[in-house]
């Protein structure tokens, strides 16, 4: 695997995730292309990704991948089953303009919810070709993460 520059940026564990796609080419076209992850090991039924330092695992499961309920939160009807990553803000803005720049269709535009309240974000919403949701998010103040 490459050298990961975002290990000297963290500290704080890494996190693994696997979730299923219908099929491995178009999932490493995306990950790789859109999202700028580098690629770790892979098999014919999975492969690994560097997702800003944390590695996802896409594995071939065509039958679990299936339509994701949503719920309603600030305005918007989120995905109830999905994942992503807390940018920086320049990196957050940065992906969604290149996001905005391709044919990717955002389940949520890029905005800030909870404008001036606690835990004030920008955050967007995409899916993968598989549909997968995946939320990407930043906050202008690391403490609004978890504050209440």
């Amino acid at each position: 695997m490459p050298s990961d520059p975002y290990l000297n940026k963290m500290n704080i564990p890494r996190f693994h995730l696997a979730f299923p796609v219908h099929d491995l080419e178009l999932a490493r076209e995306f990950y790789t292309k859109v999202l700028g992850c580098s690629l770790g090991r892979e098999s014919d039924k999975w492969i690994d990704f560097n997702l800003y330092g944390h590695q996802v695992v896409a594995h071939l499961s065509p039958e679990d991948c299936s339509n994701v309920q949503t719920n309603s939160v600030d305005g918007d009807k989120v995905p109830a089953l999905h994942f992503g990553v807390i940018l920086e803000w320049n990196e957050w803005e940065s992906l969604g303009k290149k996001i905005l720049e391709s044919a990717i269709h955002f389940m949520i535009e890029p905005k800030t919810r909870f404008k001036e309240g606690k835990g004030e974000q920008g955050t967007f919403f995409i899916q993968d070709p598989s549909g997968n949701a995946l939320e990407f998010k930043s906050f202008k103040n690391d403490k609004m993460v978890f504050e209440n």
